[in-house]
């Protein structure tokens, strides 16, 4: 299938050549597109240096810095104007290895088509290298109270490297992505499970950052937590308006059976002056 690698770039001049390159050999098949939100770095210019050998590489400049989540809402549309059939997240770090990327395409073509595969740290067979005893707990943690609090069944909702399918995401409205950064990734999945979009997760081994510096920030986490909290109250909200509604829907039928029992009862029943003919 044809397959289309968005890699959101911001001052990532260090880790995206070999970035590319690890793509290139073992995913030769597959384009990738660098969205860069004009790195300062020269990042961007590297970028279409690249591009200009390559013809499996891609360049979409962007003139404003607001977020993951706007870079690869930018790149998806590029991508399904370009008739690619899947749409591959991706970071430019080194932190998704591209022998995992085959894998996960490979699970995307599949005969049961999925909607999206989520490279997962947390199923059997995942993994982190280079993480602290906090980082682990307090991704595991994010990851439960996902789950809790919007009902979902995917242990890595907020794993930033995998793939959907095309047709999913022209099925979504994505006029309805409310995040902007790493909360993204649980905004995606929370979409794509609202519409019935099947959803598998693949064990991958998740590295640490290779060069450059983090993105990662309490802001980041704060705007996640936010919106999680949000969308579940919203839902529970929902389920009992719904609840609600079905409950007085059966209290009006089994209302609307006794009158109609009861004004049955009354034609049948003698009248007096029918009780006096008989008599």
């Amino acid at each position: 299938m044809k397959t289309l690698v968005v890699i959101p770039t911001y001052n990532e001049v260090e880790s995206l050549p070999g970035a590319l390159d690890r793509v290139r050999q073992h995913a030769p098949a597959a384009h990738v597109l660098v969205v860069d939100d004009s790195s300062p770095d020269g990042t961007g210019a590297l970028a279409d240096e690249r591009a200009s050998r390559d013809d499996h590489v891609h360049v979409l400049h962007r003139r404003q810095k607001n977020g993951l989540g706007p870079a690869y809402l930018a790149g998806f549309d590029w991508g399904l104007g370009a008739g690619y059939e899947l749409l591959v997240e991706m970071d430019a770090d080194g932190s998704h290895r591209a022998e995992d990327l085959v894998l996960l395409i490979q699970r995307a073509e599949m005969a049961d088509a999925p909607d999206l595969v989520i490279g997962s740290r947390w199923v059997a067979g995942g993994a982190t290298q280079g993480w602290s005893a906090r980082r682990v707990a307090l991704s595991r943690a994010g990851n439960l109270y996902v789950n809790v609090v919007l009902g979902t069944r995917v242990r890595d909702a907020t794993a930033g490297f995998r793939v959907f399918r095309a047709s999913i995401l022209r099925r979504m409205d994505l006029g309805k992505v409310e995040a902007l950064g790493y909360g993204f990734q649980v905004n995606m999945t929370k979409l794509v499970d609202e519409i019935g979009g099947r959803i598998v997760e693949m064990p991958i081994t998740f590295l640490e950052r290779e060069a450059g510096q983090s993105k990662l920030s309490g802001g980041i986490f704060t705007e996640e937590l936010s919106l999680v909290t949000r969308w579940g109250v919203a839902k529970r909200s929902g389920q009992l308006l719904d609840a609600a509604k079905v409950a007085g829907s059966r209290l009006r039928a089994a209302r609307d059976k006794r009158r109609r029992a009861a004004a049955g009862y009354q034609q049948q029943r003698p009248t007096s002056s029918s009780r006096q003919k008989r008599s």
